[in-house]
């Protein structure tokens, strides 16, 4: 077993650390990530034919084969699909800091890399654990992080993709992990959940803002909302309640239209 463990975060992301040195007990761990940040990319893999990506080796504790590259996780793991980096069997995703639950998972870099490789029929866990007090107001990123316990959600990841590995499955599978930040003796437990509607904590409105030094320039100001109560069948609420969130995410499929649609018989008019 040949394990690609990438992120959103950036190669030096102390989660990317942990989760890659977890995986370690469960085959040969390439690490390919991006160079810096790229939260909120979900699949993307950029305008190829203007990035001109680059990609160098780097030094990584505990793992002899470790690459960043200049793009999206998406990218990373598009590369190494096309062999840039040596086969790869399966794509382990994250330690993410917050959650990827709810509207979040349509959008976060961490299971988009996940998406990808799937899409590639090579099966994937996407890795997320919540952060206490949401991190976005009145406290600077470093210091929200400061307290992750890396350690309980590599140990749950550990677990989980045993359990994956030791199942049979029809189709490359894609499994989206959400970890409370806790031991894991301090955990509920863990149940199954469907997506949620609605993440954490959601930005309930957008305004702009004139800049200071630019009449034809605004800043966007966000307002967050609190926090969602969501039931515990769903992502959001079971990872708020201290559950661990195990959700097996669909592919994208077409449904089938109703018939005689307004639709239909515009198309038909015009062919």
């Amino acid at each position: 077993m040949r394990i690609l463990v990438t992120n959103d975060d950036g190669i030096e992301s102390e989660g990317l650390y942990v989760l890659a040195s977890a995986m370690t007990a469960h085959g040969d761990v390439v690490v390919v990530a991006p160079d810096s940040e790229y939260s909120g990319a979900g699949a993307a893999i950029g305008p190829l034919h203007l990035m001109d990506p680059e990609v160098h080796k780097v030094r990584f504790e505990g793992v002899t084969d470790a690459w960043a590259v200049s793009g999206a996780p998406a990218l990373c793991v598009m590369f190494a699909r096309l062999g840039a980096f040596g086969p790869v069997d399966l794509v382990v995703s994250g330690i993410n800091p917050g959650a990827n639950v709810g509207r979040s998972v349509y959008h976060s870099g961490t299971v988009g890399a996940v998406l990808t490789g799937r899409n590639g029929n090579i099966p994937g866990l996407a890795v997320s654990q919540t952060v206490e007090g949401f991190g976005v107001e009145g406290q600077g990123w470093e210091d929200a992080i400061a307290d992750q316990k890396w350690h309980s959600a590599a140990e749950v990841a550990s677990v989980v993709l045993s359990g994956l590995l030791a199942d049979e499955h029809d189709s490359a599978w894609a499994v989206n992990l959400n970890v409370p930040n806790r031991e894991v003796a301090d955990m509920k437990g863990w149940r199954f959940t469907e997506v949620g509607t609605l993440p954490p904590r959601s930005i309930t409105s957008v305004s702009l803002e004139p800049h200071p030094d630019n009449a034809d320039a605004f800043r966007v100001a966000m307002e967050w909302g609190d926090a969602v109560d969501m039931p515990a069948e769903v992502d959001t609420g079971a990872v708020m309640d201290d559950f661990v969130s195990v959700s097996f995410l669909s592919r994208l499929t077409a449904r089938a239209p109703t018939a005689d649609t307004k639709l239909t018989a515009c198309l038909n008019g015009l062919f």
